[in-house]
C-alpha cells in the first residue's frame, strides 16, 4: 500500500471515505467494499483520510485516539487497499461546500468509479454532504456509490465513540468485539526502576501513548510480541507510587533482555483494578492469583 500525505492524480479508483478511528468492525466494511469493487473492476481502490480528526480544527481539542496513526495505517494496509490519503483537513476539506468537497477533489484528482462510506459519514461545510448527497451525483459525475449501514453488535451500533466509551470503563471485551481485533498498544520497551525482578516478576514497561484513549488503571490479561502476559497499567501504589503511571507487561517463561525492542501488547480483558496491599509479599501473591487466572 503507497502512503500519500498530499493530493495527486491517480484516477479511476475505488474510493473508501472516512476518518476510520480504530479500524472497527463498521469500518472495515466500509473500507473492504471498495477493495471489491477495485478487484471486480480491474482497477484499484484508495482510503480518503485525514492526519488528525476533523475535530482538532473545528474545536481546538482532538478526541484521544484508539489506534496511533502508523497503527491505523497497518490495520487498512491488512484490508487489502493500494493507496492511502492522509491529507491535512484544514488545508484540504476545511471551508469547502459538500459540492465543492465532491467537484473540486475527489472528482478531480481521482475520477473515482466507486465511493463507499458509512451511513452517517459527513462532509462539506455545516456537514452539507452525505450519504443522500452521493448518491444523488452518482450519474452526474459517474461514480457508483455504496453507502454501508449500520452493523450492530447485540443489537448495538458499532461506532469510535461506543467503543472509547468501553475502553475508558475497562469493558476490553467488549470493545475488542466492536474492533474485530484487539486493542492494542505498540510502543519501545525503556529501562525502569527494575521493582517487578526484586520481587520475582520482571516485567517490559511501556509508556503509555498520551494521544490513545486511556483505559483504567488496573491488572489486564495480554497478548504480546513474545507470548501470553499480564499488564499492570498504573502507578504501582504498593511499591512505588509514582505520579506518572506507567504500562508494565510481565511475560510469561520470558526472561530475555528486550530494551529498546518495539513491543506490541494486545488487550484481553481486564482482571481487576489496580490497589494498594498492605506488603510486597501480599502484593506477589495476588500477582501469582492473577497469572493463574490466564493460564
Amino acid at each position: 500500500m503507497q502512503v500519500f500525505y498530499e493530493l495527486n492524480q491517480n484516477n479511476n479508483l475505488a474510493l473508501a471515505l472516512g476518518y476510520f478511528d480504530g479500524v472497527h468492525f463498521g469500518h472495515q466494511k466500509v473500507i473492504k467494499s471498495a477493495v471489491e469493487f477495485a478487484h471486480q473492476n480491474n482497477t484499484k481502490s484508495a482510503v480518503i483520510t485525514f492526519k488528525d480528526h476533523p475535530c482538532c480544527y473545528f474545536y481546538g481539542v482532538c478526541p484521544k485516539y484508539i489506534l496511533s496513526r502508523k497503527q491505523r495505517e497497518e490495520e487498512i494496509a491488512k484490508l487489502g487497499v493500494d493507496f492511502l490519503y492522509e491529507l491535512d483537513f484544514d488545508e484540504t476539506l476545511a471551508g469547502l461546500s459538500a459540492e465543492e468537497y465532491l467537484k473540486n477533489i475527489l472528482i478531480k484528482y481521482f475520477s473515482p468509479v466507486a465511493i463507499s462510506t458509512g451511513f452517517n459519514h459527513h462532509f462539506g461545510v455545516k456537514k452539507s454532504g452525505d450519504a443522500e448527497f452521493l448518491k444523488k451525483n452518482q450519474s452526474k459525475y459517474s461514480y457508483k456509490y455504496f453507502e454501508i449501514p449500520p452493523q450492530k453488535i447485540h443489537d448495538e451500533i458499532i461506532s469510535s465513540t461506543t467503543i472509547r466509551n468501553y475502553l475508558q470503563k475497562g469493558d476490553i471485551t467488549n470493545a475488542n468485539k466492536m474492533l474485530g481485533k484487539n486493542f492494542s498498544i505498540i510502543g519501545e520497551v525503556i529501562e525502569g526502576q527494575k521493582l517487578g525482578r526484586k520481587i520475582g516478576f520482571r516485567t517490559a514497561n511501556l509508556i503509555y501513548p498520551t494521544e490513545i484513549v486511556d483505559i483504567p488503571f488496573g491488572v489486564y490479561q495480554v497478548e504480546t510480541t513474545f507470548g501470553k502476559g499480564i499488564t499492570n497499567f498504573g502507578i504501582r501504589p504498593t511499591v512505588s507510587n509514582t505520579e506518572k503511571a506507567v504500562l508494565e507487561t510481565h511475560i510469561l517463561d520470558f526472561d530475555k533482555d528486550i530494551y529498546g525492542k518495539t513491543i506490541r501488547v494486545e488487550f484481553i480483558k481486564m482482571l481487576r483494578r489496580e490497589q494498594k496491599f498492605n506488603s510486597v509479599d501480599e502484593l506477589k501473591k495476588q500477582i501469582q492469583s492473577d497469572i493463574s487466572k490466564i493460564l
